[in-house]
């Protein structure tokens, strides 16, 4: 709403409205049919915003230019919590800087891809069984969605 100064100090409410990009991603909303050059932006605690542009280029290098600072701002994810339970828990994503390099990065980015990829199919290929209810429904759920977002 108000004009950006930079060297005006950030508030606490700037700061509490503030949207983190690690581990975001932005997109063209081409589902999205109310409005023209609306691009969608998946933070990493899985809210889901959309913007619009002014035009269709001036869209695009707003997600070229998300995805990129989102990239350097998101150093690989740490475990997931790992207790007695087989209950699916996401891993934590760290919101520093990444200390890769931009080719480590991609290799590392491409060797994700491959795991989460061929997660996915195993995991799809056991679907819970139709009776079960509940939990286990869930769990497979949340783990199915986690997995098909990254």
């Amino acid at each position: 709403q108000d004009e950006y100064k930079p060297d005006k100090a950030l508030s606490e409410e700037d700061r509490k409205n503030a949207v983190s990009v690690h581990h975001a991603l932005a997109s063209e909303a081409t589902d999205y049919e109310k409005k023209p050059n609306v691009l969608r932006l998946k933070t990493a605690d899985w809210r889901v915003l959309l913007f619009q542009a002014q035009s269709q280029e001036e869209m695009q290098t707003w997600i070229n230019k998300i995805n990129c600072v989102a990239a350097v701002f998101s150093a690989p994810p740490f475990p997931a919590a790992i207790g007695s339970q087989k209950k699916f828990s996401r891993p934590l994503l760290p919101a520093t800087t990444t200390k890769l390099s931009q080719d480590e990065q991609l290799k590392s980015h491409e060797a994700k891809l491959k795991q989460i990829s061929t997660e996915l199919a195993e995991h799809r290929s056991y679907p819970p069984d139709k009776k079960l209810k509940g939990k286990e429904v869930d769990d497979y759920k949340l783990k199915d969605h986690y997995l098909e977002f990254e």
